[in-house]
This record gives C-alpha cells, structure tokens and sequence, in this order.
C-alpha cells in the first residue's frame, strides 16, 4: 500500500544526546486518512468566523460551537464569547448556535430575548431532528440511541414535545419501560460507535416487533470514515494516539475502535499531554484526529514524536469525502449585512 512520506525538523541536540533512552527511537509515525475536520464541524467554525467579520465583535456563542478547547480558545481571542445559559447573553445580541443543535425551548428562549441567531447546527444533527418530529407526529414512542448529557442529544430530545427514552447500550434497552408490543421508533446521535450502535438496534429489534428507525444512516459520514480509517490501520501498528477533546464523542470513540482491535490507544488534546512512557516498545504508531479536531494539533504530535527518536512520518493513502455544507445565505453573501431573527420551531 503506497504511503506518502513528511519531513519533519530533526530531533533537537538535547533529544538527540539522550537518544539511547528516547522512548520512540527508529519508530515510524503512520497517519490515518480521513482524520480531523469533518464538513459540519467546517462550517460551524467558518459560520463564527463569518459572523465577526460582518458583525464585529462579541458574538456569542451557546456551547462550544465544537468539542475542541483549541478551537474555542482561539474563537474567543477573536471576540466570540461562549455561553452556557440564553440568559447571559445580552438582549438583541449576535449569538450562534453550536454545531451540536438545540432544543426548541432554547430557539423559543433566545426569541424572547431578541437574539440574532445565527444556526450553526450541522445539517446532519438537523435530518436527525426531521426524522425525530416525524415519528412523533406519527405517534411513536421514541427511543435516542445516544449518551445522556451529550449537547447533541440534549437538542434532539428537545426538539419533540414529548418523552424521549434515551439509551447508550444493550442493558438500557432490556431496561426500557415499555410493553413489547409499543410501536417504537428510533433515532441515533450522530457521533456514535457503529459496533456498538448496530448492537442497540439489534436488541431493539428484538424487543418491538414493529420497530422502525434508520438503521445505521444517522451515523454521520465522518464517523463512519473515521473509525473504518482506525480499524484497518489498527493491524498495523502497535500504538494508535487520538488528538481530541476529552468530550468529544466522535474522538473518544477512535480511541474505542483501536482498543478493540487490541491495540492500546490514548485520547490527548494536544502534543504537551503526550506521556513518553506510552511509546516505550512501539515500532510503529498510529496517529489519528477526531473530527473537530484542526490539523496543526497532528502537526504538533508528529514534531513531538520525531523529538522522542522517531525516524518517519507517513501517511496512508488520501480518502477524498467529497462532502461539504454551504454557509447559511445572509453569511455567505457580504450585501446582506444583518444575521435573520429566527422564530422558535415547532416541537413536533
């Protein structure tokens, strides 16, 4: 399989003094393809970036508009201001919606208070949100597939008006309150483990007999590429390293992948959390990022490692994904200079 080589600065003469005791001598760094941005992600950083262009600053922005404290600390030195509560955002004020998507309660919050919202929403999150009012008009009971307190499920349980039972495995489907013969639907998070997702809808399938929902198409394409990446370098290599956030769901399940395919895998935000001790014995190291993860954080662990003794950085072959999402309208077109005031959706 052709790999492409990269050149990285040579191990300072510090390291290379101690090379006899550097943990990572004479191992080869191989980078996984596809890894880090995905297209939703993309467009949420672009969309704040956009708004304090046209508008100036602050923006706020509701939640991180990505699971990456890089991302966000960098926004922020630009004049975003992150919030976690509609109520701390001044009236009429400029904010965002993070990538994740809200509830209808907060759309209905932010319009009483005026705000120009802005959605970043990734479309993605928001099929997920169409197919979850759909089954409620329908009068399904309603399953999530997803992890409780996630920001993205927290929007998708919100934006139906009634109960969501929401479950992460198969223990939680056997624990359901529900007669075996509910008509139930389900929906997914985006974000999710595709081995443990298909092992939920596979005990809800046996559980309800009627039971619809969208198999594994809710699983962003990101995702899917992503670990599908992890799983066949896994073989590989003796050592996989996740650049992500600590709650990034998409990145804390790479790491889940490799470790299932018996590779030991660690999860760091950036090249200063990388434990030497980690390497010891590697010859081979894999290299991944999550998809709100921004490539100079790769960049950044690969001159690490060449530090620590390693001899080659490659990486497999490129995987075009050919996905992108347009800006919204009144962003993209610099004649419009004011962001739309947007009513609060309906729930169901």
């Amino acid at each position: 399989m052709a790999v492409r080589g990269h050149d990285y600065a040579p191990a300072p003469e510090a390291y290379r003094r101690t090379a006899r005791v550097a943990p990572a001598v004479g191992a080869e760094v191989v980078l996984a393809q596809p890894r880090g941005f995905c297209a939703g992600v993309s467009r949420a950083v672009d969309t704040v970036e956009r708004a304090l262009s046209l508008y100036g600053r602050p923006v706020y922005v509701f939640h991180e508009i990505v699971h990456n404290g890089h991302v966000v600390a960098d926004l922020a030195a630009r004049g975003a201001v992150f919030v976690d509560a509609i109520a701390d955002i001044p009236v009429g004020a400029t904010t965002v919606f993070s990538a994740h998507g809200v509830s209808g309660a907060v759309y209905a919050a932010a319009a009483a208070r005026g705000l120009r919202v802005i959605d970043a929403t990734c479309p993605l999150v928001q099929k997920v949100h169409v197919q979850a009012k759909r089954y409620a008009r329908l009068g399904y009971e309603l399953v999530l597939i997803g992890h409780e307190g996630h920001e993205e499920v927290e929007g998708t349980v919100g934006s139906v008006d009634q109960p969501v039972h929401v479950v992460a495995t198969v223990a939680d489907v056997a624990a359901l309150d529900l007669p075996a013969t509910a008509r139930v639907a389900y929906v997914t998070q985006t974000t999710l483990s595709v081995d443990d997702t298909a092992a939920v809808i596979k005990a809800l399938e046996a559980r309800f007999a009627g039971l619809v929902g969208p198999a594994l198409d809710d699983i962003c394409y990101a995702t899917l590429n992503r670990q599908r990446a992890v799983r066949g370098l896994a073989s590989m290599v003796d050592l996989f390293l996740v650049i992500g956030a600590a709650n990034s769901s998409n990145s804390n399940r790479l790491r889940e992948v490799a470790e299932n395919e018996g590779v030991p895998a660690y999860l760091l935000p950036d090249a200063s959390a990388l434990n030497p001790d980690w390497l010891n014995g590697a010859s081979r190291i894999g290299v991944t990022a999550g998809a709100s993860a921004p490539e100079h954080l790769v960049t950044q662990l690969c001159t690490r490692l060449v530090e620590l003794g390693a001899r080659l950085v490659v990486e497999m072959p490129d995987v075009p994904e050919g996905v992108s999402f347009r800006l919204p309208s009144f962003l993209a077109v610099p004649s419009r200079p004011r962001a739309r005031l947007l009513a609060a959706p309906t729930t169901a």
